[in-house]
């Protein structure tokens, strides 16, 4: 797979959005004492950003692969 291929690119801003996600600045915002549903606000931040994070990849991984154009020649073709 090339290094500028769709699928490297999105795998690539998945990583930049996660460090960004759980980084210092963005998480003080979330340490706060108020308890949701009987879970702290920055536990359940993080659990939530976790799990969009995994869903996004499944995602990037499961998108089909870009497929050879039809006219290139085959390695196995035999004739």
């Amino acid at each position: 797979m090339p290094s500028g291929s769709p699928r490297n690119r999105r795998l690539s801003a998945l990583f930049w959005l996660g460090l960004l996600l759980f980084n210092y600045p963005l998480l003080s915002l979330f340490d706060v004492p108020v308890i949701i549903l009987g879970v702290p606000l920055l536990y359940g931040y993080l659990f939530g950003v976790w799990l969009l994070l995994i869903f996004l990849l499944a995602l990037t991984a499961r998108s089909r692969p870009t497929l050879p154009l039809p006219d290139a020649p085959r390695q196995n073709d035999q004739c």
